[in-house]
């Protein structure tokens, strides 16, 4: 079978897309259409960042809904913001 290729709307190119949408519902039905699996993978670093740091309980009503808005802003919005307080690691 041929690799799936998307016009990624992060990186602004044709790249590999994903295999199958990340999560049911039209914003994973979005993701599926229009995102690259690099991009992709970059949001899962990002996500892991945005989990840790508002210390988030993921299957809670309010990670859903961090977790969703993240999403949305990352791909399709203004991107997705920092939160407040945050400071990157120190790079070695």
């Amino acid at each position: 079978m041929a690799e799936r290729v998307v016009k990624c709307v992060k990186l602004q190119r044709e790249l590999p897309g994903l295999e199958h949408p990340p999560f049911s519902g039209e914003l994973g039905q979005r993701i599926f259409e229009n995102v690259s699996a690099e991009a992709w993978g970059m949001f899962r670093e990002h996500l892991k960042m945005v989990i840790n740091e508002y210390r988030l309980t993921m299957g809670t009503e309010e990670a859903n809904e961090i977790v969703e808005k993240q999403t949305e802003d990352y791909f399709f919005g203004p991107g997705a913001a920092l939160p407040p307080g945050y400071v990157p690691p120190k790079t070695k």
